[in-house]
């Protein structure tokens, strides 16, 4: 019985430690290091497109709206059968159609669903289309310029059955950023 009371009491003391660690002292230094002010001010994941970055202005593509405030990530709990979802989604709706010049009935359902995350960078190939005229007056491109870097950047369905095409929204603002660069 006492080598069993010594190694309950061991494995006991192993479990509080690695507690203190991996539930309080890490979760904590990492919260600290998020809000040392301008570590993240204007941050942009670089040489990577996994990671959504919803830039500010018409003269870019956007991303799908996001329930979470930066640097956070998170959820809503609003579900299809609450009346604020209904009234945020018809006012997404409303503010898309009138930033890209269309019919409400035209945004398409990825424009006004929100990522949980925040982090998305994949959008449909029709909502990139729809803000294809926008950001080609914008920047003073022609549209079938911008057309021509939508398509660079869709992804087609993975063995070309699984999933659907779509377009990362990070990499399209890169490439408009080099044709920019290019152009002056």
């Amino acid at each position: 019985m006492n080598t069993l009371v010594k190694q309950t009491m061991a494995g006991l003391r192993v479990l509080i430690v690695l507690t203190v660690i991996t539930g309080i002292l890490y979760p904590a230094s990492v919260w600290l290091v998020s809000r040392v002010p301008g570590l993240h001010d204007n941050a942009e994941a670089v040489d990577t497109t996994l990671v959504g970055v919803d830039r500010q202005g018409d003269q870019w593509f956007h991303t799908r709206p996001s329930v979470a405030t930066l640097p956070a990530s998170g959820g809503s709990n609003k579900g299809e059968l609450n009346p604020e979802y209904d009234k945020v989604i018809d006012q997404r709706r409303a503010e898309i159609a009138a930033r890209e010049g269309v019919d409400p009935s035209q945004v398409p359902p990825d424009a006004i669903t929100a990522s949980a995350s925040g982090l998305d960078p994949d959008i449909s190939v029709e909502y990139a289309n729809l803000q294809v005229a926008r950001v080609a007056k914008v920047r003073g491109l022609s549209v079938r310029t911008v057309q021509e870097m939508v398509e660079k950047a869709t992804h087609e369905r993975v063995l070309g059955f699984l999933g659907e095409p779509y377009v990362n929204v990070t990499e399209l603002n890169r490439l408009l950023t080099v044709h920019t660069l290019n152009a002056h």
